[in-house]
């Protein structure tokens, strides 16, 4: 279902169109790096570390095969630097990531030898011929413990296993905290964890490079940041410049982050096609995806609340230990999950007295990196697991604790005690929304016919988007993400041709961001096209990450479409003897007293017609605008989800039985697209919450390599969603829009954890971890003597 709260009174903007793109996908006319053609091209397979930990000692290759077809960390000596990622903060322990594993390996699923053949078949069957030495040292795979019992540096220059440590006391936190009981303060703590999980795209990482025949490189590579990646090519290949590399990201069969960074095959394709002068292609399998693609999330979680009779929250402690695995994957860093977590976990509460630790730790598993929501699932389950429990210890309604926690809109803008700037919001209005919702439509009774316990559970979250650069400055990232770009050129038909530098990989972005066009144009949707992925062509940009893109590149598609319509009006009175101010724009056309001219005849005038204009009005109908937005610490959109779901004692199998997400996101440019992310991020929360786990045993061997072992959820497993939207604009983006592509993902855990906690807590069950698999509510309900009949 659907609420429109607000009508913007756009023509364009707020419409739930159908996506442009889609059409040209379900005729199967779909594009990726997979399906590109180029003759005599090699493809890779790699040898990768069967153990987690050991001394490379050597290497021993097929003699009957002939040169050239493997190579080592030895052989792309000098050919490929490895790719070392730095954060500018003292604290930070960085490490560099060998693009081949050499002297040592840190995690099972390093590649190890690179193998070449002519079909991929070919490339797998000899790199499986190759044997490697290795001698097995003891594998760190418990972060935590390696805070309290430190090991054995898995980087030799580095003296510890820590990538990064921070913490801060801020307000009045230290005192409470040592003295809650002056202050006439309750308390509770929970020991928290979730787990590692991955993004699991349906097209898993491919890059295809080879010789441009007018010089350099074409380098074909399914990312989220085409721009970025040919910045860092250059700089990890000796003799390469940007000026030499064009990347193109064909179609991208979905992203979520875990293609936004740098990873060692992408740099070791191109290398080796500029070296050997022909194409080389490597397509990641499923397995590959699984050991050796960056993993998300794997937070351990201690958190204290100190809170009065009334259940507002005085204060909060929270450490956060996250598995950071072997190396800092390029640009995200092994540090993010955990210091994101603990920057945003106050989420919409006004707590000033916040004491935390965000620490990340070295271990033998493939890097971490970005998932969407990246540290915001951490920060909300600590937050919202919390806060329900603080309204069980007083016998209090979760909402009307949440109530008693929430900035006000009186307080907007405000600064959360990280240094957040929040920008608009009325959060006690969704509170409400949701409270009537569910007292309206779900049914109240806590037991089912069917034997099992009924519990619902909320959660919420403000979603950071869109940081300018001087959040991205304060945050010590080398690399500022500060602006967007975006060209838009009229043709003589009328036509009009946006290209961006962010990237679609299944947003709608191509629809979007023609809404926007066509708001200020007054253009047909069907007359506008937008254009990515294409290093050549579009404008440099920073792609699409932290929910940037419908802020970051829908304002300058609005700043260069204006200046359409701009020089259009000045055209346009030049040619009618008027003043520009007399001059609208209805319907692509300009439109005076005189009489109206179509853009596609002004922008004949301004190729092929310069004769009629002053040389004050240059020729041509094209402009690039680059967006940077006034006020760059983001837009914060919200959320609170609920969850009302069945649990059998007797299993433990936790069903799903109806779920609401309330949102603000500001102006919402397409509701139907709206609905379809928040829709999808639910259905990836739900398999953090209940499903997926990437589990590795004490010598970091992967137990979940498959499908099989590692479930994802299906159509069945997602319930019906219901949806309410409000819009409280923001200030300072362009139609109050606020970017909100990972908010959908970021609650559901917390608030299908606290859904479980309510229909079991009278059983004696906690629910502290995710994936709450029937077998960890099992063993619960087995030591309470509670049901638990298999």
């Amino acid at each position: 279902m659907g609420q429109s709260k607000v009508d913007g009174g756009y023509a364009h903007i707020g419409r739930p169109l159908a996506r442009v793109e889609d059409a040209r996908h379900l005729a199967g006319g779909g594009a990726f790096v997979a399906d590109i053609q180029v003759a005599g091209c090699l493809e890779v397979a790699f040898c990768r570390s069967p153990v987690a930990h050991g001394r490379l000692k050597g290497v021993t290759l097929p003699p009957e095969l002939p040169a050239g077809t493997f190579w080592t960390a030895a052989d792309i000596a000098g050919l490929a630097l490895p790719i070392y990622c730095a954060l500018l903060r003292p604290e930070f322990n960085g490490a560099p990531y060998p693009l081949l594993a050499d002297g040592k390996v840190r995690f099972a699923g390093e590649p190890v030898v690179l193998a070449l053949g002519a079909t991929r078949a070919e490339a797998e069957e000899r790199a499986e011929q190759v044997q490697l030495d290795i001698e097995p040292l003891a594998a760190v795979v418990d972060a935590w413990d390696e805070v309290e019992h430190p090991g054995v540096p898995l980087h030799d220059h580095l003296e510890s296993n820590l990538v990064m440590r921070i913490g801060r006391a801020l307000g009045d936190a230290q005192s409470i905290i040592d003295d809650p009981a002056a202050r006439g303060l309750r308390q509770v703590t929970r020991r928290l964890s979730m787990g590692r999980v991955l993004a699991s795209p349906l097209e898993c990482r491919g890059c295809l490079a080879y010789p441009d025949p007018a010089g350099g490189m074409v380098v074909h590579v399914s990312s989220q940041r085409p721009h970025l990646i040919r910045t860092f090519l250059a700089e990890q290949i000796p003799g390469l410049t940007e000026a030499d590399i064009r990347v193109v990201v064909p179609d991208v069969g979905g992203g979520f982050g875990s293609k936004s960074n740098l990873y060692p095959e992408e740099v070791l394709v191109t290398a080796l096609a500029w070296k050997l002068r022909r194409p080389v292609r490597w397509i990641e399998d499923r397995y590959e995806h699984f050991v050796a693609s960056n993993h998300s999330r794997q937070h351990e979680q201690r958190i204290t609340a100190y809170f009065d009779d009334t259940g507002r929250i005085h204060a909060l402690d929270a450490l956060v230990v996250v598995d950071a695995g072997a190396y800092s994957a390029k640009t995200s860093t092994g540090a993010i999950e955990a210091n994101m977590a603990t920057n945003v976990m106050l989420g919409p509460y006004d707590i000033r007295n916040y004491r935390y630790e965000a620490v990340s730790i070295h271990t033998n598993k493939s890097p971490l990196g970005p998932y969407r929501g990246v540290g915001r699932p951490g920060g909300c389950f600590a937050m919202e697991r919390i806060i329900e429990e603080v309204a069980r210890e007083l016998g209090a309604d979760p909402l009307d604790v949440r109530r008693a926690n929430l900035i006000s809109p009186a307080q907007m803008p405000y600064v959360s005690a990280t240094g957040l700037a929040y920008d608009s919001g009325n959060y006690r209005e969704i509170v409400d929304a949701a409270g009537r919702f569910v007292a309206e439509n779900w049914p109240v009774s806590r037991q089912a016919g069917d034997g099992c316990r009924v519990g619902v559970g909320y959660a919420m979250l403000v979603e950071q988007a869109a940081h300018g650069a001087e959040e991205w400055r304060r945050r010590g990232s080398p690399l500022i993400y500060g602006h967007e770009s975006a060209r838009a050129t009229l043709n003589m038909d009328g036509t009009l041709v946006i290209e961006v530098g962010t990237l679609s990989h299944g947003q709608g972005h191509f629809t979007s961001l023609a809404q926007i066009a066509a708001e200020i144009t007054t253009l047909p949707i069907s007359a506008i096209r937008i254009r990515q992925g294409d290093t050549s062509a579009a404008p440099y940009g920073l792609g699409s990450v932290a929910s940037r893109s419908i802020v970051m590149a829908g304002g300058a598609v609005a700043m260069a479409c204006r200046d359409i319509v701009g020089k259009a009006r000045a055209i346009h009175a030049v040619l009618h003897e008027t003043d520009d101010a007399q001059v609208e724009v209805r319907d692509g056309a300009c439109v005076s007293p005189q009489g109206t001219t179509s853009f596609g005849d002004l922008a004949r005038v301004a190729y092929v017609g310069v004769s009629k204009l002053p040389r004050s009005i240059s020729p041509g109908f094209s402009f690039q605008a680059d967006y940077r937005p006034g006020v760059e610490t983001g837009t914060f959109s919200y959320t609170l989800h609920a969850a009302r779901v069945s649990v059998d004692p007797d299993t433990g199998f936790v069903r799903i039985l109806d779920y609401l997400v309330v949102e603000d996101c500001g102006t919402v440019v397409n509701p139907l697209i709206l609905d379809g992310q928040i829709r999808g991020g639910v259905a990836q929360g739900i398999g953090q919450a209940l499903y997926e786990e990437m589990i590795y045993d004490s010598n970091g061997q992967p137990q979940t390599v498959t499908f099989g072992d590692y479930a994802v959820p299906s159509a069945v497993e997602v319930p019906p969603i219901s949806i309410l939207h409000f819009s409280t604009p923001s200030p300072h983006s362009e139609f109050g829009m606020k970017g909100m592509g990972e908010g959908g993902a970021v609650a559901p855990p917390a608030a299908i954890a606290n859904a479980v906690r309510d229909a079991l807590a009278e059983l004696g069950v906690d629910v502290c971890r995710t994936p709450i698999t029937p077998d960890y509510l099992l063993r619960q309900l087995h030591e309470a003597g509670q049901g638990g009949a298999r």
